[in-house]
């Protein structure tokens, strides 16, 4: 389904074999689940920490471009400018069909959003989002796991109630129900997000860091066109993949006794060097998200007006631009939620400001809502968990993340 790697065989060893320790995958990856109820939900994990102030540029905050700079996206009827959402915010321009569905009131935008993890380390922020707790150890299961489990019992086998199509089994579906993991048939190639992760995973081990440090230098020489100003190009086939990757999810719900939740990956968000504004690696980036949850909902069709799907990140990423052009690891962020069964063209967001005072650390927007609140609110109103096992199996210490209400339609 994807191009094999192309590298050389001392560097390709090492790099399968840190991904196999790594538990990630640079391209999305899909993961079902079978639950007894005939909502469909589906979470997508965008790794890497997605700019959410150029994914959802607050336009009307007065100290959004001196920060972003040449990252801002401007105002809604300017060139290249965001689709307007409402006098504040709107959407990046990539973004063209999921502005349709909030105009269609089937998007949800939520800002200021943030799991409750305040560190900045890849492998423990994704940790937290998928656990469900307030710390990135604890728990060797997740919440969308402990969420399976807490639902009518299926039809199927249990060992058939959830199934990963991917090497590794990502924390948020590992727990007491069984999952069946099928493992692609191509290793798909490696980007700046996995090495990362396994920067953030072993950066106490100094033998281990040092040969990831050479393996990157060796990728970046590989790559390096001699122009050290050159910004990369979009990335090649990534709105393909994308969208390749909905589509099979779409059609394996859609088939006979075919699972009711999917999880889907989808990597290369941490922007750190020439993101781009308007355009650019970014941009193309979510021109892949918009396709992906385009093609999602077509090869639904009858089931959209049941689906909601969450698209959620570790964290954040620092208001103001850094010295590369891009940006690094934050904290509050944003995060949709899309689908005929959501009670869309809503933005929920508790606003802060980017005014130098209101950031967090002096770097960070400033998350008003935990991302806990949105998932008690989806498992809540649309898959049908009682408040009290979520409150007390699903998000154990999750007292201050009151669910929020409206969120799905009647």
């Amino acid at each position: 389904m994807y191009p094999p790697l192309q590298m050389n065989t001392g560097r390709r060893r090492f790099l399968i074999g840190a991904g196999a320790l790594a538990a990630s995958a640079a391209i999305p990856n899909v993961l079902f689940a079978h639950a007894a109820t005939s909502s469909r939900l589906v979470v997508m994990i965008l790794r890497g920490a997605l700019d959410g102030l150029a994914a959802v540029p607050p336009h009307g905050d007065p100290d959004y471009a001196g920060l972003h700079r040449e990252l801002a996206i401007g105002a809604p009827g300017t060139a290249d400018g965001a689709l307007a959402l409402n006098g504040t915010f709107g959407l990046h321009p990539s973004l063209a069909y999921l502005h349709e569905r909030y105009a269609a009131g089937e998007l949800i935008v939520f800002h200021a959003v943030a799991s409750p993890y305040r560190d900045r380390s890849h492998f423990d922020g994704q940790n937290v989002l998928e656990n469900g707790l307030a710390k990135p150890i604890g728990s060797a299961d997740g919440w969308l796991n402990r969420a399976l489990a807490s639902l009518p019992p299926g039809s199927a086998k249990a060992a058939d109630r959830a199934v990963a199509i991917s090497q590794n089994i990502p924390l948020i579906l590992r727990g007491a129900v069984p999952v069946i993991s099928k493992s692609p048939q191509v290793t798909p190639d490696v980007d700046e997000d996995l090495l990362a992760r396994l920067a953030d995973l072993y950066s106490k081990d100094d033998w281990f860091s040092a040969r990831l440090s050479e393996a990157a230098q060796t990728e970046k020489m590989m790559d390096d066109t001699g122009d050290s100003a050159a910004k990369p190009s979009p990335p090649s086939g990534y709105p393909d993949r994308v969208a390749a990757v909905a589509r099979m999810a779409a059609n394996l719900m859609r088939s006979d006794g075919g699972p009711q939740i999917a999880v889907i990956e989808a990597g290369g968000w941490d922007t750190h060097a020439n993101q781009g504004g308007a355009k650019g690696v970014l941009a193309a980036r979510l021109a892949g998200l918009d396709k992906g949850l385009q093609s999602l909902a077509g090869e639904l069709g009858p089931m959209w007006p049941q689906t909601a799907v969450l698209v959620v990140t570790e964290f954040g990423r620092t208001a103001a631009v850094n010295g590369t052009r891009g940006t690094d690891h934050g904290t509050g962020g944003c995060a949709f939620l899309l689908g005929g069964a959501v009670r869309g063209g809503q933005v929920i967001a508790d606003w802060p400001s980017l005014r130098r005072a209101a950031l967090l650390d002096n770097r960070d927007l400033r998350p008003t809502l935990d991302l806990r609140s949105v998932f008690k609110a989806v498992l809540d109103e649309h898959m049908h968990i009682d408040a009290n096992t979520l409150a007390k199996r699903v998000f154990p210490d999750s007292s201050g993340a009151r669910p929020l209400q409206g969120l799905i339609r009647a």
